[in-house]
């Protein structure tokens, strides 16, 4: 099954008002979906939906779980996962950079029990669910605001979500710790993050690991649906994204920076895990920027 692979929450581009996070209202985005949002993933992106009313089911790799209000459904980056929602949803879905937050880092990278998504329910947490959820409406309404230390604000609120849920699951001292698949594609993805502009092979990531490339692929099909292939080169591929979008870098220099060995070969790729050439990705992509930002002007 051909998995998309979403660049927020369900969208296929960036277009956040703030590149490490994007808040919005359950309803305004899976209403256009007829509220059931399809198996997807964020390969750079951590996410929070609270639901504070409404019912539905959480589409997740250890399976369906059924919400009950009010609750948090976390999805770290990478897993795969989908939504179905009752037309009288109400929550927010918050969708960041974990690398922005020190506490993102922390809890969704080094701590394996935020590492897969969960759905946490807010009914057995006393004082500290009323708390979190006036958090979670901060965290709205500074999104939506223009004050001073917006970003600050964003931040604090952010990490305090973070933190209050890494305490509500921790586990304790006789939990089950993961599968050895898990833990074998998180300490992949540690070194894609650190190598990937050097193009290793599959197979120098499986000397890496210790393991055999079968292995090491055995692994990766289990948990991601991916090759080991697909998923090195995916994080490539976000990374040429980004820099096609954000930076004024040519083709050329972004192909090298990457490790291509040469701007049509990183175009050849590109291509085939987007539908799109660079050139073509990066107008479309600022165009709709701009279009963004001449609305947010107009309302203004």
């Amino acid at each position: 099954m051909n998995v998309p692979t979403y660049n927020l929450y369900g969208e296929e581009s960036g277009l956040q008002r703030e590149f490490w996070v994007h808040c919005e209202t359950i309803a305004a985005r899976s209403s256009g979906y007829r509220w059931e949002i399809g198996l997807h993933r964020h390969e750079s992106f951590l996410q929070f939906l609270y639901i504070r009313d409404g019912s539905g089911d959480a589409l997740l790799p250890a399976g369906t779980v059924i919400l009950k209000p009010p609750c948090v459904i976390v999805i770290p980056p990478g897993p795969v996962h989908g939504f179905r929602f009752s037309p009288d949803i109400d929550g927010f879905v918050i969708t960041l950079v974990p690398e922005r937050l020190g506490a993102g880092r922390r809890l969704s990278g080094e701590a394996p029990w935020f590492a897969d998504p969960i759905v946490v329910s807010l009914a057995n947490m006393g004082g500290a669910a009323g708390y979190l959820e006036q958090t979670f409406l901060r965290i709205a309404e500074e999104y939506e605001g223009e004050r001073p230390a917006r970003e600050e604000m964003l931040e604090t609120h952010i990490a305090t979500v973070i933190l209050m849920l890494g305490r509500e699951i921790t586990p304790g001292p006789g939990a089950q710790l993961p599968d050895l698949h898990l833990k074998r594609v998180r300490k992949l993805k540690d070194l894609i993050a650190r190598h990937h502009r050097e193009q290793l092979t599959v197979e120098a990531y499986a000397r890496l690991l210790g393991l055999s490339a079968t292995h090491l692929n055995r692994s990766t099909r289990h948990v991601t649906g991916m090759s080991t292939h697909d998923l090195i080169m995916e994080r490539s591929i976000d990374e040429a994204r980004r820099a096609l979008v954000f930076t004024e870098y040519s083709i050329q220099h972004i192909a090298e920076n990457l490790g291509f060995s040469d701007a049509a070969y990183f175009s050849r790729c590109f291509r085939k895990r987007t539908g799109m050439t660079p050139r073509s990705y990066r107008e479309g992509e600022r165009a709709k920027l701009r279009n963004k930002e001449g609305e947010a002007s107009v309302n203004g």
